[in-house]
């Protein structure tokens, strides 16, 4: 049984020994391993900048939280597991969560009025109103203004600062994924294909470094908006690597659009992407289909069996040239799988590489397919970084938070890149990342002269956690 005598708590013995509880042990987090989120801030200064991207319009003199604190305690508080602004509540009790918002009190006891004493960060009334104020509400409780466009342009051009220095081919996945809705939130409508009311976010990612994260209602093809992405984020990259780069634009059978596969012969980029199969398409497979079924039938090959074809094939009316497609022929035990990409790679590949990379099956296993790792980075969007809690009644403020969750994302992946390299967490899902290094309980002690973290002694992956500090060093964070 629990007792609970003078804010003692007692649990089952330990044969002769009591087993007590108490709320007696100081400043404790749970969160000690976040550090590693303050040191990426202190370099590359995102959070900062993004922070540029608000218009304050508070008197300064009545504020104990800077745009700059509330926008960090958010996403890092994303980074950690808390996708509620409910959470906030408690975690302004948290020294670590004030210091990678850059609170210089954080324990909150220099706060001017006696009912804040004790709380470093803001509660989730004051981050409530930072979400809220682009969407037109009462100036007189919303006085923090989004700039959207500055927001949108920051991501892309963080975003390919993070790319590496020395790539001469960058791949753009493009994808869009549903986000569902309840109630009736500004912008639901309802999506026959994923049978309920839901936006339509748009991605863009190179590998694991998010580039465009744009919200959107579902009343549209789930291409619209891609060609002015590639507007934006193809400059920025054209500025950085120069107009040599190659760029290569990789997305499903959704995208296979005119605009979008003439905006890229126009501009010198290149593109694979998903077709659809329609009777017209699929007919170029017939003899194939039917060569696979009599080497299968004399034993000459097992299920399931592939085979891989190219030709050239223009729509009846949508296309506006005869354009390169690959066909992959399947026999698989519940029937035929025919599949198609359209592309305006050389099937001989490039000059002084290998000739063979762009061959029809290569094509499509091994680069094509590979797409499919986005779908990864969307879900740690959706799962790991909570991108998909647009519950807001406004589509702005919902786009807000999409973008917090990117932000966050485009953190980790810096992280991941610089600091975690040669740990176990360099390929690590964002949520393993979060238990295995983030998640360490940690007493903090302050003092005029500093500020120290004592980790758990039973902490199993020590070893790890010195690594990736002593990368820290020799990255030159410290």
């Amino acid at each position: 049984m629990t007792e609970c005598k003078q804010q003692v708590f007692g649990f089952q013995a330990l044969k002769s020994r009591k087993v007590t509880v108490d709320f007696a042990g100081g400043y404790l987090s749970s969160d000690g391993g976040g550090l590693f989120l303050r040191e990426v801030e202190e370099r590359h200064r995102i959070i900062h900048k993004l922070c540029e991207c608000f218009t304050d319009h508070r008197h300064q003199g009545y504020t104990d939280h800077k745009v700059r604190e509330l926008v960090a305690q958010r996403i890092n508080a994303l980074a950690l597991g808390y996708e509620d602004l409910n959470d906030h509540d408690r975690l302004r009790l948290d020294p670590v969560h004030a210091l990678l918002a850059g609170k210089e009190d954080l324990t909150g006891e220099q706060r001017v009025l006696e009912r804040d004493k004790g709380y470093g960060l803001a509660g989730r009334s004051t981050l409530n109103r930072l979400e809220l104020g682009g969407c037109g509400r009462d100036e007189r409780y919303h006085k923090i203004e989004p700039q959207p466009e500055q927001i949108e342009a920051l991501l892309i051009a963080e975003g390919v600062k993070a790319i590496p220095r020395k790539s001469r081919q960058i791949v753009l996945d493009f994808d869009a994924t549903d986000d569902p809705l309840h109630g009736r939130q500004e912008g639901a409508y309802f999506h026959a294909y994923y049978k309920s009311y839901c936006y339509l976010p748009l991605y863009c990612f190179c590998g694991n470094i998010p580039l465009w994260a744009q919200l959107r209602d579902c009343k549209r093809d789930a291409s619209k908006g891609t060609v002015a992405a590639l507007g934006k984020i193809v400059p920025a990259i054209r500025r950085r690597f120069g107009r040599r780069v190659r760029i290569i634009v990789r997305a499903d059978s959704g995208f296979a659009r005119e605009a979008i596969l003439s905006w890229c012969e126009q501009h010198g980029l290149y593109y694979c992407i998903g077709f659809a199969r329609n009777p017209k398409v699929a007919s170029m497979l017939a003899g194939t289909f039917e060569q696979l079924h009599e080497r299968i039938d004399e034993d000459e090959l097992r299920i399931p069996a592939r085979q891989f074809v190219e030709f050239g094939y223009r729509t009846q009316n949508s296309w506006s040239r005869f354009r390169r497609m690959v066909g992959k022929a399947e026999v698989l035990d519940k029937g035929d799988n025919p599949r198609f990409v359209v592309t305006n790679l050389p099937a001989r590949g490039f000059p002084g590489e290998d000739p063979e990379r762009f061959a029809p099956a290569r094509l499509y296993e091994r680069f094509y397919c590979a797409r499919g790792d986005m779908e990864n980075r969307i879900k740690e969007q959706q799962l790991d970084l909570f991108a998909d809690r647009t519950s807001t009644h406004w589509e702005a403020s919902n786009q807000l938070r999409l973008w917090f969750s990117a932000f966050a994302h485009l953190i980790l992946s810096r992280l991941q890149a610089e600091v975690l390299k040669g740990t176990q967490w360099a390929r690590a899902s964002i949520g393993q990342i979060r238990l295995k290094l983030f998640k360490i309980a940690a007493r903090v002690r302050i003092s005029s002269r500093r500020v120290h973290f004592e980790l758990a002694s039973a902490y199993p992956w020590r070893e790890d956690f010195r690594r990736a500090h002593a990368n820290l060093l020799l990255a030159g964070y410290s």
